[in-house]
């Protein structure tokens, strides 16, 4: 799926701007934060109800949220609004202040040149065999009918394929598990400390807290043995490492371990965090839906004449490909994103001051019955050229847009391709007694404690 990169329209005339409504049922202190708390996706998609952009309290911070796609493609493509707000601020204790992820501006720009080439649509085929390495090894370690762990097994792939591909790192699971433990606990801590922004109370030793230190603590310990363990190493193997390692800063000088540690934490903790959330959702989408399970293993039958999945067969899986845009439109793992203006402007016809806040939900844009029809089936064809031409513009785009488009959208979706086409190829799924598939929400969204059993077909 392509997005266009044309910017809307995003001020009026003075006279027309005026203030967004303030949306009801905010509480003293927390404001709408105690909402965001008990049931934020519900929550999101009520306000385009109430206009286009609507005023939030958060604590005491007043939030604006940006409900139409029109909008949020305007919010994405101007250079009014930067990366900031509170699901940056909570971001940055993992990711520091350093990386891709965090940084504005010429910084920003200089971190996206050197991380680029790694990414780039003529490099991705030089991953193609570790891609099929993996996604094989994942259907071959399960067994028919025993009960999977999808969390852990998701994790584990992801990992695995982000490490190998990119840092040329050959781990074992129990790193994979460590990751995986460790995101869970501070992804849910970071999210707890945006939508209830308590401050100093964060800092007290109550046991929430200790888990979420812990766990910080551990994974920024993960990202300093992959660097320590390729400077011991002395090879310079042609990839995302080498190239952090070598980079330049603007004044000619090699760029100082913080940026190194930043830049890798940057590249496979949220990349495997969303990989593996999806992942998750893609297995649950094809025990649920058995038909368009059944569909994917006649085209990749079809496409292979029955020989093993590759990467030269990805560009051919139509279906499997619209298998996985229909899952992320209806579970995408980025469910949340915030910006913040930089002057004061204006939004389509409202007023932002300078260092508002804005939030906005792709979850809520995605699912809204006013840009799609069924909106909330799951239906693979609506992604078919002549149904997709239908779909308003910024209504899809699960790697943004702008120059906050995600620089591996081709990487992921590679990577999603074939880890959907050879576990279809080989098995059909069936949920487990104990399985529970609902919505677990933070940072990023997840079944709760998704587990199949694999029967084969």
């Amino acid at each position: 799926m392509t997005v266009e990169s044309v910017q809307p329209e995003t001020s009026a005339a003075p006279a027309e701007l005026r203030e967004p409504p303030l949306a009801g049922g905010a509480v003293p202190v927390f404001g709408h934060g105690l909402q965001l708390v008990r049931d934020p996706l519900d929550f999101m998609s009520s306000l385009r109800a109430h206009g286009d952009i609507v005023r939030l309290r958060l604590g005491p911070k007043t939030v604006y949220a940006v409900t139409t796609p029109e909008l949020t493609g305007a919010l994405a493509l101007s250079p009014d609004f930067k990366i900031d707000g509170p699901v940056w601020e909570s971001l940055v204790g993992l990711l520091g202040e350093e990386g891709v992820a965090t940084a504005n501006g010429p910084r920003h720009r200089r971190q996206r040149r050197t991380i680029q080439p790694a990414f780039r649509m003529d490099a991705i085929p030089n991953y193609g065999s570790i891609m099929e390495e993996e996604a094989h090894a994942l259907t071959e370690r399960w067994r028919p009918g025993e009960v999977i762990d999808c969390t852990s097994e998701s994790f584990r792939v992801a990992v695995r394929m982000a490490a190998r591909c990119l840092l040329r790192g050959e781990f074992m699971d129990e790193r994979a598990e460590r990751l995986s433990t460790d995101l869970a606990t501070v992804f849910r801590g970071m999210y707890r400390r945006m939508v209830v922004p308590l401050g100093p109370l964060y800092k007290l030793p109550f046991p929430a807290n200790r888990e979420f230190n812990r766990a910080l603590a551990d994974l920024h310990l993960l990202v300093d043995e992959i660097v320590a363990e390729r400077r011991a190493s002395g090879q310079k193997p042609d990839d995302l490492l080498t190239a952090l390692l070598e980079a330049k800063d603007d004044n000619g000088d090699l760029i100082g371990e913080q940026e190194i540690h930043d830049q890798v934490v940057a590249i496979i903790t949220p990349g495997a965090e969303t990989i593996a959330s999806t992942i998750m959702w893609l297995l649950q989408a094809l025990a649920e839906h058995p038909e368009h399970a059944q569909k994917v293993r006649a085209e990749v039958e079809s496409v292979t004449g029955g020989q093993p999945v590759g990467f030269e067969h990805v560009r051919s899986l139509r279906h499997t490909n619209n298998v996985i845009l229909e899952a992320i439109r209806l579970r995408p793992a980025v469910w949340i994103l915030t910006r913040r203006a930089t002057a004061d402007t204006a939004l389509g016809d409202y007023r932002i001051p300078a260092g508002a806040d804005i939030i906005y939900s792709p979850y809520a844009i995605q699912r809204d019955a006013r840009s799609y029809d069924r909106h909330l089936d799951f239906d693979p064809d609506r992604w078919l050229p002549d149904r997709a031409k239908d779909v308003p513009k910024y209504a899809m785009s699960p790697f943004s847009v702008g120059n906050r488009k995600c620089p591996s959208d081709h990487f992921s979706m590679a990577q999603l391709s074939l880890i959907t086409a050879a576990i279809s190829a080989k098995y059909r799924f069936e949920p487990a007694e104990e399985s529970d598939s609902a919505i677990r929400v933070g940072i990023t969204l997840r079944p709760n404690n998704l587990r199949l059993r694999p029967r084969p077909w």
